[in-house]
């Protein structure tokens, strides 16, 4: 970390300065990261699948002086967004003989960074760090962080020192983690909710180890034989996790299908006997199932994909169908909600371990406050919310009022203190009649269902509400092979009849599960998966609904008419940035 930042400090990096990253989990990111916050200066993290223009953006809404990157992809991207920053800093160094007019010059590799630390180091180095480190104070921005943008370009989060430990120091008091375990760095790193985890956490804490996926591609393999005791993931994760386990024991021997079913029967039994107001424990006699089915069935389970260790699950930056919380409890994770936001460092409110509801994201943690305006709006105050917007002071006060953060999201307090989150204040869906909808608790119920990844839901002004699906590919697609259909792609797998059967039923399934006003009368299997560089979903994943209601206007309208069918016109984004327009036909069901 002394390395890095007296090196940071020879290339010109100054207390007050900007410096951005736009790489993968590894460790260049975090000793970067710290070198830079060492000497006084501000980081900000760029999504690793940003393209060029987003890019330009934050670099330039930032004033990001330097910017380390992982590669030459990076790289690439970093000089086609038009921004012109004093220094890139490039970790892996394959490919660079092409950029040998600015090599040492502009660019430079993170190996040249260390060297010159070290040379420094070896003088009058460490006194000049110990100075740099000596001058910090607890109010100095230590980053920047991009809010999650679902209505529209994200706005940079400022958050200082005192932000970030005050957030760690909450949910350290709450939640001890212990010497010696095993943490996995995967998440984005520009995400807070990796930052909370890797960076400020750890150095509140440390005692715990920070593992780095090899690559991408290993990510997984590298996850389960490292085996975590603790982890912190969006819904989207945790869904991926419970739909491999559902894939993968339809694809196994009778027996242990058999075995899995009979443990589940009482894993879900004892996790609803659990998970009521007031209960530590489930019943004694379900207990002793439990313990049982766990190895009978479950332990083997939870090594398949890595969380046989995990001592602590946490789940946050979105709403997670409670479907999922028991699915989990049941096979024996202690799966806990996390609500929080960019402004307040990334957690709020929490589950204590022994009274954890599906219902609720839990207690606020130690030093926050929560208070319930007039019109359901959730207001938080804590030592670790942001200084404000940067470069935003007019959105700063509409967000900061009178020392409360005001969320955006509408909820309620139960009697004895859990948050309730209903949705986003500007997403909630009022029908024609009157009736207010939550779209997330009907799609967490659609998205149960491990045939479909994805639900965008409307019916704003409607008399009933309709939904656009995505498949989930690797499920559905292994469906089909055992069922000999054949496809040749997502978007004919998404229109086969068989497969349009097979998501009414799961529709089917989850209406049962909801009251009248908010099931599915009618639906569509997209031909496509919605996608940030389509401008569908943030580069966090979630639904930009304003995006999908005019970009599928048309197919919305067909829905709402009858219609069985519907010819779009697709405007799709190429890897390189190129548009391409392409036209499907794309059925509509009734359910």
């Amino acid at each position: 970390m002394r390395w890095a930042a007296l090196g940071l400090r020879e290339i010109g990096l100054e207390p007050g300065d900007k410096a951005a990253f736009d790489t993968f989990n590894r460790p260049a990111w975090i000793i970067y990261e710290i070198g830079a916050q060492s000497l006084g200066a501000a980081t900000i993290g760029i999504y690793r699948d940003c393209l060029p223009d987003e890019i330009g953006y934050l670099l330039e809404r930032s004033d990001s002086k330097i910017v380390l990157v992982e590669g030459q992809e990076q790289l690439d991207r970093v000089l086609e967004s038009g921004v012109d920053v004093e220094k890139i800093i490039v970790d892996e160094a394959k490919g660079l003989h092409q950029y040998r007019d600015m090599l040492g010059r502009k660019i430079i590799t993170f190996g040249d960074l260390l060297d010159m630390g070290r040379k420094l180091d070896k003088d009058q180095g460490k006194k000049i760090y110990e100075k740099m480190i000596m001058d910090l104070e607890p109010s100095t921005t230590a980053g920047l962080f991009t809010t999650s943008g679902t209505t529209g370009l994200p706005k940079l989060a400022e958050l200082s020192y005192r932000s970030m430990l005050a957030m760690a120091f909450q949910l350290y008091q709450l939640d001890p983690i212990e010497e010696g375990w095993e943490y996995v760095s995967f998440l984005p790193p520009a995400w807070i909710g990796e930052q909370m985890m890797s960076i400020s956490l750890h150095l509140l804490v440390g005692g715990f180890r920070v593992n780095f996926p090899e690559s991408p591609n290993t990510l997984w393999h590298d996850f389960r034989e490292i085996a975590p005791h603790f982890m912190f993931s969006p819904p989207r994760v945790w869904e991926r996790f419970a739909k491999d386990i559902m894939a993968k024991i339809e694809d196994s021997d009778p027996l242990k299908k058999l075995a899995y079913r009979i443990a589940m029967w009482i894993g879900e039994r004892a996790a609803r006997s659990r998970l009521k107001p007031g209960r530590k424990e489930p019943e004694l006699h379900w207990k002793i199932l439990q313990y049982i089915a766990y190895w009978l069935s479950h332990r083997h389970v939870l090594d398949k994909v890595g969380l046989k260790r995990i001592k602590r699950a946490y789940t946050g930056g979105a709403m997670i169908a409670d479907d999922y919380v028991y699915y989990f409890h049941a096979l024996g994770v202690n799966l806990k909600q996390i609500y929080g936001q960019t402004e307040i460092a990334g957690i709020a409110v929490v589950h204590p371990d022994d009274d954890v509801r599906p219902n609720t994201v839990g207690r606020p943690l130690p030093l926050t406050e929560i208070r319930i305006a007039e019109d359901g709006e959730i207001l938080l105050r804590s030592p670790a919310m942001m200084k404000g917007y940067y470069k935003n002071p007019e959105a700063t006060r509409k967000t900061l009022r009178e020392g409360w953060l005001y969320t955006g999201d509408v909820g309620m307090l139960t009697d004895d203190g859990h948050l309730v989150i209903h949705d986003r204040t500007k997403e909630i869906i009022t029908l024609q009649d009157g009736t207010r909808v939550a779209p997330q608790l009907v799609q967490n119920k659609l998205k149960f269902s491990p045939y479909i990844a994805e639900a965008a839901v409307i019916g704003e002004g409607r008399p009933y509400l309709v939904a656009i699906l995505n498949i989930d590919f690797e499920t559905v697609s292994r469906w089909a092979e055992r069922r000999k259909i054949t496809f040749t792609s997502y978007a004919d797998l998404s229109q086969k009849p068989e497969v349009l059967s097979l998501l009414r039923r799961e529709v089917q399934r989850a209406n049962n599960r909801l009251p009248e006003k908010m099931r599915i009368r009618r639906f569509a299997s997209l031909v496509k998966e919605f996608h940030p560089d389509d401008g569908e979903m943030t580069r966090t994943r979630k639904l930009r609904r304003m995006v999908i209601k005019e970009r599928y206007a048309g197919l919305i309208e067909a829905m709402y008419r009858g219609d069985k069918e519907h010819v779009l016109d697709l405007q799709l984004r190429l890897e390189d940035g190129r548009l391409v327009t392409a036209t499907r036909r794309i059925a509509i069901m009734d359910v």
